[in-house]
């Protein structure tokens, strides 16, 4: 039986407002959702609400966290379970992209913080995220060279940017069309143009 959120200890409490945020700004613009909203999502006060979180902008730190958190975590894991340099990519890829689908909002917060004119801590938790992101993509990337599955001419920043530009641009496109599942079907054949470009055809 779920436990009513009200009812939560603080640590889980905080954990189920992040996840209230994600959930809804799956359906409605993120700069948008208030406090009040948050609160009653959470069918909470919003006293109750800021005993653990001093601020908005507290809240939206704690969302950008979370999404560092389990995205890396599900590409490390996607990684570790490929035989080759090149399945890996293909396997972070396609697990960002069930990550998208899993949670619609996350993109939403991240273009969102991203194009803030102000430095935030939610803002720059996103730019940590794409950084430790591409740094991950770099040493895959060096690593296939070495071993001859990776076009030693490739250049490694180039190749990391466009692998994320390209699920960025497939998450744009299928925002846009109201329909975020439509990036599954896509993918591969997007990621196979990808990989012809990146791979040692010798």
């Amino acid at each position: 039986m779920d436990i009513p959120a009200k009812h939560l200890p603080a640590e889980e409490r905080k954990a189920v407002t992040v996840e209230a945020v994600v959930a809804l700004a799956g359906s409605q613009n993120p700069s948008e959702i208030t406090t009040a909203a948050i609160a009653k999502h959470m069918n909470l006060t919003q006293g109750a609400l800021f005993r653990h979180f001093p601020t908005k902008d507290a809240i939206w730190e704690a969302v950008m966290v979370w999404v560092a958190e389990r995205l890396i975590a599900k590409l490390d894991a996607a990684a570790a379970g490929s035989k080759t340099h090149l399945a890996a990519l293909e396997a972070m890829f396609m697990s960002h992209v069930e990550f998208v689908i899993e949670h619609p909002g996350v993109p939403r917060m991240m273009f969102g913080e991203l194009q803030r004119a102000e430095t935030t801590a939610a803002k720059r938790m996103a730019q940590t995220l794409l950084q430790r992101y591409a740094e991950r993509l770099r040493e895959r990337i060096q690593q296939g060279q070495a071993e001859g599955e990776i076009a030693a001419e490739i250049n490694i920043q180039a190749a990391a940017t466009l692998f994320i530009g390209t699920i960025q641009g497939l998450v744009m496109q299928s925002m846009l069309s109201g329909d975020i599942a439509k990036i599954r079907q896509a993918a591969p054949g997007v990621f196979a143009i990808y990989l012809r470009g990146v791979a040692n055809q010798k």
